[in-house]
């Protein structure tokens, strides 16, 4: 992730997620219900589950393939998380009567992992970007006695210059490498790819992983299976399919396209991250040949005179944008616009690398370097709650490496609330 924007200021430290009620997200809809038409419009409340999780349970106790329920993104697990699903030619009676409201689904001893809050007739399918903005609250444990001060000139320049828009450490995956497997497929470097998915053992592996891993660096893949855990999947069929001597750029072919899509999803955030650092302390500054983007609409254009457009950019109604490279995304002109052609070519990559086959062509896009920041505020209870939100795609997290600089991270499902 990128460096600190308020690098100058102390941050707090701190423990989070020690429960996951120490973090809720709630989506800001566009619109409500319309109250008539095919679709059933809903909002579940979760925790400790992803949003794929919930989507696949909802979907087998309607009995309808998940396809067919619709969301406007994803949320974290490891939290409490409230968001609208939509699902076709389902009664909102029969969503409101499902079950999981009345029953533990977790573990002994775990508070009911899902809720339906409400549901009612929808004209439209909900679909991905079809909110305002998340509203965060988080608890920050274990913080000094001046945290509110400290929190408060930190959120004010946040405020003031907005915040850097970074992906966060979610996307790269439980191992942090998704963004080196989405490397190896634009870059077409198959044994590489499943050097990365299977080998390379960590030392906050199991030990049998640690094990399997280490068989699989030595290209032993038949001993590697026989370590391997049965519930990682799709790691454990590729890996049976090489134990059995098959040709990797078959086995890769095969391979699930939406997690090698996620993969490479991630290396195009790990390049807009290592941009966005490079601009960090001139994020709300417009350069000559900047792809602005207007966040009232998401319309971005050329920058052809900086002094002119830069009181926007004060009012925080543009800001810079880097490329999330594909074989479509327009690149920047001038000098950001070299900056954006000299990191692809020290990555050893044209645009049209990223045309992958298997139904991987990501035409790539333009992605703000800060967004606002607004609904803040701070309070005391059982260390220091921060309340704010954010754009659609923006990660909190960003705000609180901000706030945080530090902070200790505990695993929510040992202290599940």
């Amino acid at each position: 992730m990128p460096g600190y924007l308020t690098a100058d200021l102390p941050g707090v430290g701190g423990v989070l997620r020690a429960r996951w009620s120490d973090f809720v997200v709630e989506e800001l809809p566009f619109y409500g219900p319309t109250g008539s038409g095919q679709h059933t419009l809903f909002q579940i409340e979760k925790r400790g589950l992803s949003t794929l999780q919930a989507i696949q349970w909802i979907a087998r106790e309607l009995g309808v393939p998940p396809r067919v329920i619709g969301s406007a993104g994803l949320k974290d697990a490891d939290a409490v998380a409230r968001q609208h699903l939509s699902v076709e030619g389902v009664d909102p009676a029969r969503v409101m009567a499902l079950p999981f409201a009345r029953k533990p689904l977790g573990p002994a001893g775990e508070a009911p992992r899902l809720h339906i809050l409400w549901a009612e007739r929808h004209r439209n399918r909900l679909k991905i970007g079809h909110l305002r903005g998340n509203r965060f609250t988080v608890r920050i444990r274990e913080v000094p006695p001046d945290a509110l001060d400290q929190a408060r000139a930190i959120l004010d320049v946040l405020a003031w210059r907005g915040v850097p828009n970074g992906f966060g450490y979610q996307r790269f995956g439980g191992r942090q490498n998704s963004h080196r497997l989405g490397q190896c497929l634009v870059r077409g470097d198959t044994d590489g790819f499943f050097r990365q998915l299977l080998g390379d053992p960590h030392p906050n592996d199991p030990e049998a992983v640690r094990a399997a891993r280490a068989l699989a660096d030595a290209g032993d893949w038949r001993g590697a299976l026989a370590f391997w855990p049965s519930a990682s999947q799709p790691e454990e069929r590729a890996l049976a399919e090489l134990a059995r001597g098959e040709e990797m750029g078959a086995v890769l072919r095969r391979f699930p396209a939406q997690y090698k899509r996620l993969y490479v999803s991630a290396y195009q955030a790990y390049l807009f991250n290592r941009l966005l650092d490079a601009r960090l302390q001139e994020l709300d500054r417009v350069q000559v040949g900047d792809l602005a983007i207007k966040h009232d609409n998401g319309a971005f254009f050329l920058v052809e005179d900086a002094a002119a457009e830069q009181p926007r950019a004060e009012r925080l109604e543009i800001s810079p944008s880097g490329p999330l490279y594909g074989h479509k995304v327009r690149l920047a002109g001038d000098v950001p616009g070299e900056a954006e052609r000299a990191l692809l070519a020290e990555e050893g990559l044209t645009l049209e690398d990223w045309r992958l086959g298997g139904g991987l062509r990501l035409p790539g896009g333009r992605r703000p370097y800060r967004v606002p920041l607004w609904d803040l505020a701070m309070s005391y209870d059982e260390g220091l709650v921060l309340r704010f939100a954010l754009p659609p795609g923006a990660y909190a997290t960003n705000v609180l490496a901000e706030v945080c600089k530090g902070a200790v991270v505990l695993q929510p499902r040992l202290v599940a609330t």
